[in-house]
């Protein structure tokens, strides 16, 4: 990443510009100061405590070191919706995995195709994650730095998420806030459930539209716990479509949970341009609302 130094920042250290308006914490500066070229200044190798003037470029090294255990690289079709050097948005399928799990180690994964199209030295770091049953937008950063700074965006209004969700019942109210906190369920690795002793999690919930029993929702979740809006919506009654673990699995209807994430907005971490990506219903669920659907 290379910034030029303006007049209103000319006169600090570069340790301070890195920090402070940058956001770069005390280990990642560290780490730049011992790797070769970490930090540059004009082209030249700098200490941190170099001062910098107007108009100076300064240059730091924000690659990931190479992974302890590489990602195997699968080729697949990928729907980018927007790339730079520092992140990537993506539009992911059903049924695909973002990454391998203990249970099914061999399957395709998101994380396997981007090491396919990034190269086999990718470190992968996905900000907002999704289960493999659910598509949408997705945001996977190219270093560590971009990760932590999205990470701590999330659930603020410089990080806008928004869901479509197909309930089986018509919610009541039409509209609300579920807050109701979640944990582990027993007995099951993966089940997640509402009990008194969970992590807080609030999602917000509207119902767009109705056809026979089903409910097209927005859902916009507040916090990011595992299998949150399939857990809240299960919890009012109205669970979504086809969710086999916390409703009925119905494969006449649908094969996978109706959950398609349909918006992000953030604004940028180092350009701070606002970024705002959408993704229309997938056919799957489109065709659960067409009236003569049955």
């Amino acid at each position: 990443m290379t910034i030029t130094v303006t007049s209103g920042q000319s006169g600090r250290t570069i340790r301070s510009l890195l920090h402070y308006d940058l956001g770069m914490s005390t280990a990642l500066l560290n780490h730049l100061k011992r790797r070769e070229g970490g930090i540059l200044l004009n082209g030249v190798p700098a200490f941190t405590n170099a001062i910098v003037a107007a108009g100076d470029q300064l240059a730091v090294d924000l690659r990931d070191d190479a992974p302890a255990t590489p990602i195997h690289p699968i080729p697949m079709e990928l729907d980018i919706r927007y790339e730079d050097e520092f992140l990537i948005i993506i539009h992911k399928p059903a049924p695909l995995a973002v990454h391998a799990s203990s249970f099914a180690p061999e399957e395709p994964t998101l994380a396997g195709g981007l090491a396919h199209y990034l190269g086999p030295e990718l470190v992968f770091h996905p900000v907002n994650r999704l289960d493999r049953g659910t598509t949408g937008l997705m945001v996977v950063a190219k270093n560590r730095f971009i990760h932590n700074a999205l990470r701590q965006m999330l659930h603020t209004k410089a990080f806008y998420r928004e869901y479509r969700g197909i309930t089986v019942g018509i919610p009541d109210p039409p509209a609300g806030t579920v807050s109701l906190p979640i944990g582990r369920a027993e007995g099951s690795p993966i089940k997640r459930c509402v009990r008194t002793d969970g992590a807080d999690a609030v999602t917000d919930y509207k119902t767009l539209s109705v056809v026979r029993n089903l409910a097209l929702v927005q859902l916009v979740p507040r916090t990011g716990r595992t299998h949150q809006l399939r857990v809240h919506m299960a919890a009012l009654g109205h669970p979504l479509a086809g969710d086999w673990l916390y409703g009925v699995e119905d494969p006449s209807l649908i094969p996978r949970p109706a959950l398609h994430a349909c918006l992000i907005s953030l604004c940028h971490p180092i350009t701070g341009e606002d970024l705002t990506m959408q993704a229309g219903l997938p056919e799957d669920m489109a065709q659960l609302l067409r009236p003569q659907h049955s």
